[in-house]
């Protein structure tokens, strides 16, 4: 293999790993005495939920609904498959949720619910409190993603404008829960990943007020009044840890960015190249955090130190991006133009960066690649590509060299894979 040919199925693997229908049958529950209901959302909620009907007892009673992105749904007979709006909520979303709650309303302690969460399950799993409109939640949620907040600060806001997150649908269910979870969020704890239908929320109305007011957000006056509300105890609390609500349910992490990255550690390792795992919880501004990937990799090229070539460097995690152009691109594409920018064509330098779910962002690549003649061809195509960085453009300069990865779906989500090989 060449090393791009490496760089991708490097990819393969870690995605592979987080495969629905791998993970999903490892963590299955024995029937109970009464029926089965499965429910979900996220991008990967179509793949979870067909694993469950090839795996489950033949003649155990078991339905549901779970909710995806569109474009994301597979066949399944048992367990219905509703597509909705991503990263942005919309009206077939919230309508599901309210198919998706009014069934575990009529649960009892002889059932089951059997969830199924992962990423994207924020904005798919969308019942909006009180007065909050759908498009209230929109203009919101597009104000936040631009902001450079984190996810875990946008879910915060999310959990306190829903009847569901914050671990609200546990509180309207009366059988016993167990959730199966593919995180994507740095650090897999279930209150952030589909910001926490059944798990305990500590996060507070006045956090979610604070956050809107340190990124400036252009708050809609009724989710205000809202959040208000709940600071003045007229609106009562998301359930808290310690609380009697979680006392039969359990939340299990079954996929995330660690199983995939000591995946794809395993597989340059078959292959003769060693491997470094730089962490699984990597934050920050993308291009910021790509400077300080290029410092790391002029080390190594010029002292060898702390790894020496061949090596590979893996990474995970959830970059952001505080979007101030009006350019095409997501987190991956803008942390590799960046890099391309601080390597400026050293030679025996590769790096690939994706997301897991086939999706950089909003667009319709996976991620891009970035090889040693990236830079040198870039120039002679004419592509100022620090002007393309600044109006946040990066899918552009990609697209423009070939160089951009289209997967379509993978149906999992562990985040963002990063890959650099150092020859």
């Amino acid at each position: 293999m060449n090393p791009r040919e490496y760089l991708l199925n490097s990819f393969k693997v870690a995605v592979n790993a987080a495969n629905p229908l791998h993970v999903v049958p490892l963590h299955l529950p024995k029937p109970p005495k009464g029926r089965t209901l499965v429910v979900g959302a996220g991008k990967a909620a179509a793949a979870m939920a067909l694993a469950v009907e090839q795996h489950w007892p033949p003649n155990a009673s078991m339905d549901g609904l779970v909710i995806t992105r569109y474009g994301h749904t597979l066949p399944t007979q048992k367990i219905k498959v509703v597509e909705a709006g991503h990263p942005v909520p919309d009206k077939q979303g919230i309508q599901a949720t309210q198919q998706l709650t009014k069934a575990v309303q009529q649960l009892s302690s002889n059932d089951l619910l059997l969830c199924l969460f992962s990423g994207g399950g924020s904005s798919l799993l969308s019942a909006p409190v009180g007065n909050v409109t759908v498009n209230d939640l929109q203009n919101i949620t597009q104000q936040l993603l631009k902001s450079g907040a984190t996810i875990q600060e946008i879910n915060i806001i999310r959990k306190h404008l829903s009847t569901v997150q914050g671990g609200k649908l546990a509180v309207m269910c009366n059988a016993p829960i167990l959730a199966l979870i593919i995180s994507d969020v740095v650090g897999d704890e279930p209150t952030h990943i589909a910001s926490g239908p059944c798990a305990p929320d500590p996060s507070t109305y006045s956090d979610a007020l604070n956050i809107l007011e340190h990124y400036a957000i252009n708050t809609p006056l009724v989710i205000n009044k809202t959040l208000h509300s709940g600071c003045q105890q007229v609106l009562a609390e998301t359930p808290k840890p310690g609380s009697s609500v979680f006392r039969n349910v359990e939340n299990r992490v079954i996929a995330s960015a660690r199983h995939s990255l000591n995946a794809s550690d395993a597989f340059f390792h078959k292959h003769g190249i060693s491997a470094a795992i730089l962490g699984d919880t990597v934050t920050g501004e993308a291009r910021d955090v790509a400077k300080v990937y290029a410092a790391l990799i002029k080390e190594i090229r010029q002292y060898s130190k702390p790894w020496k070539p061949p090596i590979a460097l893996l990474s995970g995690g959830e970059t952001t991006v505080a979007v101030k152009g009006n350019g095409c691109g997501g987190r991956n594409t803008e942390f590799l133009l960046s890099l391309a920018i601080e390597l400026n064509g050293m030679d025996n330098v590769y790096a690939t960066a994706c997301d897991t779910d086939g999706i950089d962002g909003s667009e319709d690549n996976a991620g891009a690649i970035i090889t040693p003649d990236t830079w040198s061809r870039s120039k002679q195509l004419g592509i100022n590509a620090r002007r393309l960085l600044t109006h946040n453009d990066s899918y552009h300069f990609f697209e423009q060299l070939g160089n951009l990865i289209i997967t379509g779906p993978t149906y999992t989500n562990v985040n963002d894979y990063r890959a650099i090989l150092i020859l």
